[in-house]
């Protein structure tokens, strides 16, 4: 569970007439999907608290929820409710119809995207791409085609609160000239003194070892993009993409997992809820991984490198017995 989900959930449950809830202002440009509607509305167990903007009334999560408890013939539902501005609330609406429930369309998340890049200016592409479910090069290229969302030209908040300047050049050069006088500092410690990112730390280093610019160029700025995120010439990412047998690709985790979230007898159990929270974890920060193998603190790295051992082990055992398990039943 996320931290937004948690403070979320601290606040208390309310039976909510469901005359005075305001159904519009979603991030599904078609609307309801009825099939999904009379699937929930079929369910026998109590269908989980909706999110209500107080102010409004707006539903920000939970219209197909409250759909299905009118088809029901109920006329009230639980909720709970968000104080904040409208902004954020659709904000919030996005990122929790892009992170559990019934998916949201591409065009559905793309039109998001150019809303929240208006009105959240001072955010990365990356951050507007972990709310909406779209790469940031889409976002990229969203802002650029959007009248009125250019960014303050000196930074941007990404997606892990940090402020960062979008020309880098000088803190590149800056990690080229410590990293030469002192070859034995850590991707962290150079890219803390140069103020740039422990990514773009990595290219500079790259960079220096293959005698290229340590500014990349504006043709070549968004190879170098991606070089800093990862995928330099002298260092693969973790292969989060494997093939089974003959080459045969495994299919998109992600796209899998939304079917899931969709799945009302997975999403309206306890035991549901559990396993696709775990299951979107790994789907949900699987673009981090490089960034999270480097920013282990050194006096915990056994440990931690123990417990993934561990959690691996239980993901394995998991996956044999649940075969086993439906063949009993």
């Amino acid at each position: 569970m996320t931290p937004e989900e948690e403070d979320i959930n601290r606040q208390p449950v309310v039976e909510m007439e469901i005359s005075s809830l305001q159904l519009t202002g979603s991030p599904r440009l078609a609307g309801a999907d009825m099939v999904h509607v009379e699937a929930m509305a079929a369910v026998q167990q109590e269908l989980p608290p909706i999110l209500v903007h107080r102010a409004t009334m707006r539903v920000i999560d939970g219209a197909h929820r409250v759909r299905a408890a009118l088809r029901r013939g109920e006329t009230t539902i639980a909720g709970r409710f968000f104080e904040g501005p409208e902004d954020e609330a659709f904000v919030l609406s996005v990122w929790l119809n892009v992170a559990h429930g019934l998916p949201l369309a591409l065009a559905d998340r793309k039109h998001a995207a150019e809303r929240i890049a208006v009105t959240h200016p001072q955010w990365s592409d990356r951050r507007v791409a972990a709310v909406t479910g779209i790469s940031p090069g889409t976002v990229a290229d969203i802002r650029r085609r959007v009248a009125g969302a250019s960014a303050p030209e000196s930074s941007r908040i990404g997606q892990d609160g940090r402020v960062r300047p979008l020309d880098c050049s000088a803190g590149r050069l800056l990690a080229g000239q410590l990293m030469t006088e002192n070859p034995h500092l850590s991707l962290r410690q150079v890219a803390k003194a140069a103020s740039i990112s422990p990514e773009t730390a990595r290219d500079v280093r790259n960079r220096l070892l293959s005698g290229a610019e340590l500014v990349p160029s504006r043709r070549g700025r968004d190879a170098g993009q991606r070089t800093a995120e990862g995928a330099g010439p002298d260092r693969q990412p973790l292969n989060l993409v494997r093939s089974i047998g003959r080459q045969e690709p495994v299919i998109d985790r992600a796209v899998v997992i939304k079917r899931l979230m969709s799945d009302p007898a997975l999403r309206y159990t306890d035991t549901g809820r559990n396993l696709l929270r775990l299951l979107s974890l790994h789907s949900h920060w699987a673009n981090e991984w490089e960034t999270i193998v480097d920013n282990v603190p050194a006096h915990c790295t056994g440990v931690v490198a123990d417990l993934a051992r561990q959690f691996a082990e239980l993901w394995a055992d998991f996956a044999t017995r649940v075969p086993e398990h439906r063949l009993a039943s």
